[in-house]
């Protein structure tokens, strides 16, 4: 019998003073239109750490070492097709400059005001940076038969 998988991904919780980096997914076929984090999908054979640099790079164009990097929040999260475990973490500092590296999946990446986030974040990343400012570090999100925390 083969056993249940599940989808493993990282998120960077990208803080500069009050403002968090956000990025408008764009012709993906998942949210486009609306906002996300730096975000990915482990690749096999790599570390959630090391999946998070590569991303971040990937993505953002910023280089970041594993020490520089932390676990803030862990969600378990059930969509309607898949369940999903999701990392997001920050990092304590990274060099390069900032700017779109995939794009033809993102249109816009920039920093935004934590007290004024767009309205179209998506909702679970939105709830996970709720969660980072308050300092919960494991929720649940999705199931009907569960409260998020």
């Amino acid at each position: 019998m083969e056993r249940f998988k599940s989808v493993v991904a990282v998120h960077l919780i990208l803080i500069e003073g009050n403002q968090i980096l956000l990025q408008r997914r764009y012709n993906t076929g998942y949210e486009d239109g609306n906002y996300s984090v730096v975000a990915g999908h482990l690749d096999g054979n790599e570390s959630v750490l090391s999946a998070m640099k590569r991303e971040a790079l990937e993505e953002a164009s910023i280089s970041i070492s594993e020490e520089d990097l932390q676990i803030v929040h862990v969600m378990h999260r059930k969509a309607k097709d898949r369940e999903s475990i999701d990392y997001f973490l920050t990092c304590k500092k990274y060099t390069g400059q900032i700017q779109i590296m995939e794009k033809d999946k993102c249109d816009e990446l920039t920093f935004y005001e934590l007290e004024n986030l767009p309205n179209n974040v998506i909702p679970y990343v939105r709830k996970a940076i709720e969660y980072y400012q308050t300092g919960e570090t494991f929720s649940v999100y999705g199931w009907k038969s569960l409260a998020v925390k």
